[in-house]
């Protein structure tokens, strides 16, 4: 695999809109043609439209639907990040009913603190992102958090540092007697690039008063992120869907998210995590890859706003991951390293991949694949 160039960054749009051709649909489902016709007539998405595209049953003009609003966007690019996630530990005073990373602060016999030592090898020549995230430590000090992005900063001078969701900056802010702004500062003076889009899970106080009542709700994980667009801080966002949540919690979700990208424009990509059943099983069957790739073409298509849909791997498994690169994602994630939060749900997929499988999984998608970083700057494409 020979890289073809080496970019400048790159804005979200790459292509003139008008030069993608608009595709003939054949479709089967009358009220799936009507959400096309607006799409067509330059209408935002509503509520409505958006359960259409999550309960049609013609999946295939979904799909063309759904690939014809990410090519409009970056042609037939599709992205990837050399990365290695991080969790420096599981140790939680969380008790979210979804969770089997987190591990009770005693006598949990799963439950792991890393060295310094331990956390540092994560940092090598390599990756060019790390993605750090993990529990809410009940012995570890607010400094402990920032001297962590500090020394990974000090290894390595060059790596965009992606760390810490919402969920965890509000508990930082708690324990450390700070400001969300103070905090944000403090992380970007050590290091800090980006955050992620973890801690969401779904925008419904019916759903968080059953599975995470203890977890910040919307208010407080709007109020990271907006925090964090106001000071020039890049962050994604997500949804945990195919648990408790009904279709209509799911696309009201995805509008609140775009409302807050209307107003502040700093989320780089949306990532939908499907719940996995691990051993709390809240539902009887995770959902099926038709769920999967429902989620995915809603969310690029009710999505005007935000840049990239990511096709996941790590939880839809690499067989529905390339399917979804024809359903409107552009983003593949990256190498991943050793993931645990996934995979302590017994999570099917790899425990990591190379840069080849990446590339032969997108090129197999009819995509060209271009490595990125964090920040979602070019770094190379491939042929």
């Amino acid at each position: 695999m020979k890289p073809i160039a080496t970019l400048e960054p790159n804005p979200a749009a790459i292509l003139d809109p008008a030069a993608v051709p608009t595709p003939e649909i054949d479709f089967l489902d009358p009220a799936l043609e009507a959400v096309w016709k607006r799409l067509l007539d330059g209408e935002r998405l509503d509520r409505a439209d958006g359960l259409v595209c999550l309960e049609t049953w013609d999946l295939p003009a979904l799909g063309r639907m759904a690939d014809h609003a990410a090519r409009r966007r970056h042609g037939d690019r599709v992205y990837f990040v050399l990365n290695r996630q991080l969790n420096p530990t599981n140790i939680c005073v969380l008790d979210c009913g979804f969770c089997d990373f987190a591990a009770r602060p005693r006598n949990d016999p799963k439950a792991y603190e890393m060295s310094w030592d331990e956390i540092l090898a994560h940092v090598t020549d390599d990756i060019r992102e790390i993605h750090i995230v993990g529990g809410l430590h009940h012995r570890w000090p607010y400094e402990k958090y920032v001297e962590i992005v500090r020394r990974i900063r000090e290894k390595s001078p060059t790596i965009t540092i992606k760390a810490w969701t919402a969920v965890e900056i509000d508990f930082f802010a708690k324990i450390g007697k700070r400001s969300i702004e103070q905090v944000l500062e403090e992380m970007v003076e050590a290091g800090l690039d980006a955050l992620p889009g973890g801690g969401a899970e779904v925008f419904s106080q019916r759903v968080r008063e059953e599975l995470f009542k203890h977890k910040i709700g919307e208010r407080e994980w709007f109020a990271v992120h907006e925090a964090a667009h106001r000071m020039g801080i890049p962050t994604n966002c997500t949804l945990l869907y195919g648990h408790i949540e009904t279709h209509e919690e799911r696309v009201d979700h995805v509008l609140k998210l775009r409302d807050q990208q209307d107003r502040t424009g700093g989320f780089q990509a949306f990532i939908p995590l499907e719940y996995q059943l691990g051993e709390t099983r809240i539902v009887e069957r995770q959902a099926s890859a038709i769920e999967d790739l429902r989620t995915i073409a809603m969310s690029r298509l009710v999505f005007d706003n935000i840049p990239h849909v990511k096709s996941y791997w790590v939880m839809l498994g690499e067989q529905t991951a390339e399917m979804a690169l024809n359903f409107g994602a552009t983003d593949l994630d990256g190498t991943i390293g050793v993931e645990k939060i996934a995979h302590y749900a017994h999570a099917g997929s790899a425990l990591g991949h190379t840069v080849e499988r990446l590339v032969r999984i997108i090129r197999a998608a009819g995509r060209v694949p271009v490595e990125r970083d964090a920040l979602y700057r070019e770094i190379r494409v491939y042929e």
